[in-house]
């Protein structure tokens, strides 16, 4: 019998309501594992190159790995994954929370959604059983009111529910997948993809544990990480504040992103920090499945203008400085309701903000004006402005119907100049870290297959702070998170295929290798003690690089290449203030650094893996 997973995959097709069960063998498991992984393949394997993203013929997948819902902190990540209608590339976003685990309880590692109902329905996967319900009462509705539905239809409040929001409905190309309100999905566009199959949720409840080959090993190693999370100061961090502590560090060290990436130091930084959170909107912090490190944070605040709930979740960092610093606002309260929105109507909080950035730009520069936003100014610092683009945005009306395309086809549609302000990778608006200020990251934005997405990649700064971490990987000192020379490249290549690891086994970055309480060797050993393999982490680094590899032959094919890989404009400008003053990224050393990462990678000067590299990482299948 398998450890850790069902080894079993569902197929379902929405188009004529059959489905099947798919039981691959312990060989494909181990090659492949879950997460990232399995999407990889899946879209490699059921995608025609050149679909459209928002037809039928796109291919959904939601996927766990072989530890999804082992009872250590941090294992209970999935995938969602599909070619994005954001960026028409590879597309995949993960998330925590209980839906995932939920899944495995079920019954499957992984479901596979292919066609698109004829009407609105939603999957209803329960103890090894399918459903497709109609969903007509609950198309409309907010992912509040969706929840509350299905689980009162069930008849049972412990169901887990990943759903869309009126945003996917109307395909929002960078709306999200939701589950259970506070945990998300959130990056490329997966909600449009749920939205274009008429699939407005998938819900599941499962009584099956999963096994572990060593079980008692599993429970030593829980211990260990547990009292470790409770001294490790990058957790200890994460408990006290969670994520929002970002805001003050980054904003100390001239790297937090400021009127749409043209300061690196924001005055209101202090108004919209952990501090100002903790006194004004904070109710209590939220946790994932067996998780101990508690990073989320939810809000509550009694106010006529800005009303906040508790049960919609909080902003993490990510959101602080989107729609807080990104357009000048320091307005926490305001903040937090455009977060809100966000949450119910199922839209990605980064994309949002940046295209709020992006627009307030262009007002200021006299290439939008008020005869496009029907009398409505945007200046950036406008907290109402914010909002009302953001609801604009999700209903797609008025300018907003044109914003909520993304930055990229925003100014293709607006011209005039506009695109000196649409700050993108591949179509995806960027995280919220200034790549002049860490350089490995923004080799990470560059390269991701996904567009820039901050939990692809290694962050230069955190690695130069716990060197300990990667003495397994060879990386025996600091590098200088400003330089750009073979070893940051050296450094980016191997931290790389470490950060990966998580998405493809499933695991919390805020828990796992190469930064948190889990250690390198500790993870070997929890692999081992739950699928009984006897691995090493030379074959879980060689999972992520497979991984990684898969996705950037899935670009290839859709025509993406070294022309998409590349960093924002304004990051080869130099910094203006602050402690990065005279700051920016060389183009030249950028290209040279992104031309030897190739070589590293075994792949050819267009981008593309070898045939070696194919054969080596047991990807013949690919071979052209």
């Amino acid at each position: 019998m398998p450890y850790g997973y069902n080894g079993r995959i569902l197929h379902i097709n929405l188009t004529d309501g059959s489905w099947d069960v798919e039981e691959p063998s312990e060989a494909w498991y181990r090659t492949y594992v879950g997460g990232s992984s399995f999407a990889s393949y899946f879209l490699l394997k059921e995608l025609e190159p050149g679909v459209d993203p928002l037809s039928e013929g796109n291919v959904l997948v939601f996927a766990c790995t072989v530890l999804t819902g082992a009872p250590l902190s941090g294992f209970n990540r999935y995938t969602v994954a599909a070619k994005s209608p954001l960026t028409g590339a590879f597309g995949e976003s993960e998330a925590g929370g209980y839906f995932g685990p939920e899944l495995k309880f079920a019954g499957y590692d992984a479901i596979v959604i292919r066609g698109r109902a004829s009407k609105p329905v939603y999957l209803w996967v329960h103890n090894g059983e399918v459903e497709i319900r109609d969903a007509g009462s609950i198309w409309g509705q907010d992912n509040w009111v969706t929840l509350q539905r299905i689980c009162e239809e069930l008849g049972d409040k412990r169901v887990r529910v990943a759903s869309i929001g009126p945003a996917g409905e109307r395909l929002v190309p960078f709306s999200c997948v939701q589950n259970d309100l506070e945990h998300f999905n959130g990056r490329t566009g997966m909600g449009a993809v749920m939205g274009s199959k008429n699939l407005k949720a998938v819900a599941v409840r499962g009584k099956r544990k999963m096994s572990s080959a060593d079980p008692e090993k599993v429970k030593e190693i829980g211990r260990w990480h547990n009292a470790r999370i409770k001294t490790h100061r990058p957790n200890v961090t994460l408990t006290t504040s969670g994520t929002s502590f970002l805001v003050k560090a980054l904003n100390d060290t001239g790297m937090l992103p400021t009127h749409n990436f043209r300061e690196g130091v924001f005055d209101g930084a202090d108004r919209i920090g952990w501090d100002a959170y903790e006194e004004t909107i904070f109710h209590s912090a939220g946790t994932c499945y067996a998780c101990s490190v508690k990073c989320k944070r939810r809000v509550a605040l009694e106010d006529d203008k800005y009303p906040l709930d508790p049960r919609f979740g909080g902003p993490e960092y990510e959101t602080l400085a989107a729609l807080g610093s990104m357009v000048d606002n320091d307005n926490l309260p305001a903040l937090a309701t455009a977060n809100q929105i966000c949450n119910l109507m199922g839209m990605d909080t980064i994309s949002a903000g940046c295209a709020v950035a992006f627009a307030m730009e262009c007002f200021e520069e006299g290439i939008l004006t008020k005869a496009d936003t029907g009398g409505r100014s945007l200046h950036f610092g406008d907290a109402d402005a914010m909002i009302w683009l953001i609801e604009e945005m999700a209903h797609r009306r008025g300018i907003g119907k044109i914003l909520s395309k993304g930055v990229k086809r925003a100014a293709e549609e607006i011209g005039k100049g506009s695109e000196k302000y649409s700050f993108h990778i591949k179509g995806q608006e960027m995280p919220l870290h200034d790549g002049r200020g860490k350089t490995g990251m923004a080799m990470g934005f560059a390269l991701s297959p996904t567009g820039a997405d901050h939990i692809e990649i290694p962050h230069d700064t955190a690695f130069a702070e716990n060197i300990g971490n990667l003495l397994p990987l060879g990386i025996l000192e600091p590098v200088k998170p400003l330089k750009t020379d073979s070893d940051k490249v050296r450094f980016f290549s191997l931290g790389q295929k470490a950060w990966g690891i998580n998405n493809c086994y499933g695991i919390c970055n805020f828990c796992s290798v190469p930064i948190h309480a889990m250690t390198f060797a500790r993870l070997v050993e929890a692999v081992q003690a739950i699928t009984g393999w006897d691995t090493s982490l030379f074959e879980i680094m060689r999972v992520s690089e497979r991984s990684n590899v898969m996705a950037r032959v899935f670009n290839t094919r859709e025509g993406f290449g070294p022309k998409d890989d590349r960093v924002i404009r304004r990051w080869h400008e130099e910094m203006p203030t602050g402690p990065l003053k005279g700051q920016r990224i060389d183009p030249k050393e950028f290209q040279d650094a992104i031309d030897l990462y190739y070589e590293l990678s075994g792949w050819d000067k267009e981008g593309k893996p070898t045939r070696g590299k194919l054969v080596d990482l047991d990807l013949e299948w690919l071979i052209e």
